[in-house]
């Protein structure tokens, strides 16, 4: 964090060679920088080196998202090695930073700055339990996922979120329009925001578009977050956009053991957005409250408190390096009774 706080804005890239945790801690160091909106236009490429990693998967997909060789031809050369194959496709994507929204993070007098994901619940136990095991790469997700069946713990808070949209198949169709636009080159329209982090304290209200909707319901997980993939096993947003100015909620409510061990099938081409126990929704601004003692909150696949949390979106604040205008090439997406829908490029 102490070099992002104090680098020499003078660098064409950040390259971070790690998993998601090292990339959080470097945002925030871009965050204390003396000019961080220009710290922040520096852009951030990932060179795949942790558990999960999912920056880079989302940035350059399931391919080559997990090779190392892969990602630096990113940083080279603006594009992955899968597109060089493809001539009509280097001429329409030179690889050139995007801009991708970010998130702010306030817990109690705490404000961090958020780029993946928040996940309290099960989603949250598979991560944290699952951290002695990381010899075994992202398997060790499965494995913990596993565990977390057989335990199936109820996660019991009070979430209140500035819904902007929650139907699901309309989410999809803005998303293909948003890939054929991109491929188009032109430009889809996005809400105007303003990028500064607010001054709001806990418990203050967020000025953010949208209807306040209150969820309390016991469920098993609560995991939001921006990019479709949280790790190569698992789909968890699949209509998620770079700089929408919204971020990904998914709620799941309580389900059987059995459910839960169905769900792993196609888990990594986003099945389970189809579930109608899966609750999605699009917010502007969210606030969590858990009304149970113990648990786990992770933030970008790091360990906070289980506490009080809110978080609103920084639109378009972060850049990546990608050769693509939008997240996860090839995107690939199967519904509960196993039919494909791709966003090919046309």
């Amino acid at each position: 964090m102490e070099i992002a706080q104090n680098i020499e804005l003078t660098f064409d890239a950040l390259v971070v060679v790690s998993g998601d945790g090292l990339i959080h801690e470097v945002m925030n160091g871009l965050a204390k920088h003396a000019t961080p909106k220009k710290a922040f236009s520096i852009p951030i490429a990932p060179i795949p080196a942790g558990s999960g990693n999912g920056l880079s998967l989302n940035i350059l997909g399931l391919h080559d998202g997990l090779d190392p060789c892969a990602a630096a031809l990113n940083v080279l050369k603006g594009m992955s090695s899968s597109f060089w194959t493809l001539d009509i496709m280097s001429e329409c994507f030179s690889g050139q930073p995007m801009k991708v929204d970010l998130f702010s993070f306030t817990q109690g007098n705490q404000k961090r700055v958020s780029f993946m994901s928040q996940a309290v619940g099960l989603s949250a136990d598979v991560d944290i339990e699952s951290e002695h095991l990381r010899w075994m790469g992202d398997l060790r997700f499965v494995l913990g996922f596993l565990c977390g069946v057989v335990t199936r713990k109820i996660c019991k808070m009070e979430l209140s979120m500035k819904v902007v949209k929650q139907d699901k198949s309309q989410m999809v169709d803005d998303l293909y329009a948003r890939r054929k636009s991109a491929v188009r080159g032109v430009p889809l329209a996005l809400p105007m925001l303003d990028i500064t982090p607010s001054d709001h304290k806990l418990g203050d209200e967020m000025d953010s578009s949208g209807d306040w909707v209150k969820f309390d319901k016991p469920t098993l997980c609560m995991f939001a977050g921006k990019g479709p993939y949280v790790n190569r096993s698992l789909m968890q947003f699949p209509v998620s956009h770079p700089d929408d100015g919204l971020i990904d909620v998914s709620i799941h409510e309580v389900v059987s053991r059995k459910s839960l061990l169905d769900a792993i099938v196609g888990a990594e081409l986003g099945r389970s957005y189809w579930f109608t126990s899966n609750r999605y929704f699009k917010v502007s601004a969210y606030r969590a409250k858990p009304l149970t003692d113990g648990g786990v909150l992770m933030v970008d696949g790091e360990a906070f408190p289980f506490e009080e949390f809110q978080i609103e979106v920084l639109h378009r604040l972060g850049t990546l390096l990608s050769p693509y205008p939008y997240y996860a090439p090839e995107f690939k997406m199967m519904d509960t009774k196993g039919t494909i829908r791709e966003t090919k490029q046309p």
